[in-house]
Formats: structure tokens, sequence, C-alpha cells
């Protein structure tokens, strides 16, 4: 369920406050943020904000087609490997 149009997008209001500094001088410098949550709004094109991932922040550069998205989708948490078990390494001895 999404959340009421009354209410509008979810945004940090620090995530704001760092845009508009950025905004006010200029600097194309990374908004670093922990705020996977957050709504992408049309002010945030063309900026490259660092989304936490768990780890580490990865940098994401956003474009139009990212608006109304949450930042959260963008970064995965979790990295695959591979698929294991007992298939896998007789499928890998077998060649």
């Amino acid at each position: 369920m999404g959340r009421s149009v009354k209410k509008g997008a979810f945004i940090e209001e620090a995530l704001l406050k760092k845009l508009k500094q950025r905004m006010d001088s200029g600097s194309r410098e990374p908004i670093k943020t922990w705020s996977r949550n957050s709504t992408v709004l049309p002010d945030f094109v063309g900026f490259t904000v660092s989304v936490h991932d768990g780890r580490k922040h990865l940098p994401l550069y956003i474009t139009e087609n990212m608006v109304g998205y949450k930042f959260g989708e963008f970064v995965p948490t979790r990295t695959f490997k591979k698929h294991g078990g007992v298939k896998a390494k007789k499928a890998a001895d077998k060649t």
C-alpha cells in the first residue's frame, strides 16, 4: 500500500537541507545519505547522491526516469555471488 496523496511524498528533512545548500553553492559533489526510503524529487535531477547499502555509500546519478521512486530501489543491499550446492559442483566436474 502506498503513501497517502494527502500527506505527500516522504523526504528526509536533512536531505532536502543538503540539496538546497548544494544548489545555492553550485557544488556538484555527492550528497551522502542513509535515507533509502526517501522519494526522489524532480529537484534532485542532475545531482549525485551517495546512498548507503549497509556497508558503504554507492554513488547514484539522478535522472528524470528516477523521479517518484525511492533511493533504496536503485542501490541493492545484497550482492549475488553464485548458486551453489551439490548439483553445481557435479556440473562443474563434468565439464
